[in-house]
């Protein structure tokens, strides 16, 4: 009788479901955070970077006679979200992480503001005006960013906010999804851009921050659609 030889290849390891990465992420305080409470990193905490983004959605969402229902796809701890509710008709937030949204739910109670644990690369999305993606599809792959904006076309707003390199760079290398960004391939998400080419109306850029330390601008761009 022959001996079978022992499989020694090694299968590639998986790479984990967004949703438990995101779930370590803040089990971890993998974005910084000195506390026992959910710290979605510096962009959403940083006054040079928050307030110039708070300035320019609220002038959006003041810009209309009619407040819009917005939805808010990767709210994280809501210290952002938590300043632009009250210019809204309706503001949904959130987010794959289910003890986040626990968390956010109890922390925050308004009439109009509702929060969903969702998968958005995955689950339906909640309808509305206007769809806000801050700081989000930079930590994800290319699939599931495509996957993302083929719901997307469904909002005649769309506000997505990308930290991205400074000057001229290759867009959408693909990553795996997690707590990093394509910044250290020096690239960052373009939907307009090879492979998506996302088809929109008009494009407008309406915040723009450069960090001090050098390591890129952190975009928010208005698109509105057909």
């Amino acid at each position: 009788m022959k001996n079978k030889k022992k499989n020694t290849s090694r299968k590639a390891k998986k790479p984990w479901p967004t949703s438990d990465a995101m779930k370590q992420i803040y089990e971890k305080n993998l974005w910084g955070g000195d506390t026992a409470d959910f710290y979605s990193g510096y962009g959403s905490h940083d006054p040079e970077i928050v307030n110039p983004y708070i300035n320019a959605v609220t002038s959006f969402l003041t810009s209309f006679e009619t407040p819009l229902v917005v939805c808010d796809l990767g709210c994280g701890n809501f210290n952002v979200g938590k300043e632009l509710v009250r210019y809204t008709k309706k503001y949904i937030a959130t987010d794959i992480v289910p003890d986040l949204i626990k968390r956010n739910n109890e922390k925050f109670e308004t009439t109009h503001l509702e929060f969903k644990c969702l998968d958005i690369a995955k689950a339906d999305l909640p309808h509305g005006d206007c769809a806000i993606v801050r700081q989000v599809l930079q930590h994800l792959s290319n699939n599931e960013v495509q996957r993302i904006l083929d719901k997307l076309i469904q909002f005649k707003y769309i506000l997505i906010t990308e930290h991205l390199p400074v000057g001229e760079f290759i867009p959408n290398i693909d990553i795996i999804s997690g707590q990093g960004t394509r910044l250290k391939k020096k690239s960052g998400v373009d939907v307009l851009a090879p492979p998506f080419n996302f088809k929109v109306k008009e494009e407008k850029e309406i915040s723009s921050v450069v960090l001090n330390d050098g390591k890129g601008v952190i975009v928010t761009t208005l698109y509105t659609m057909f």
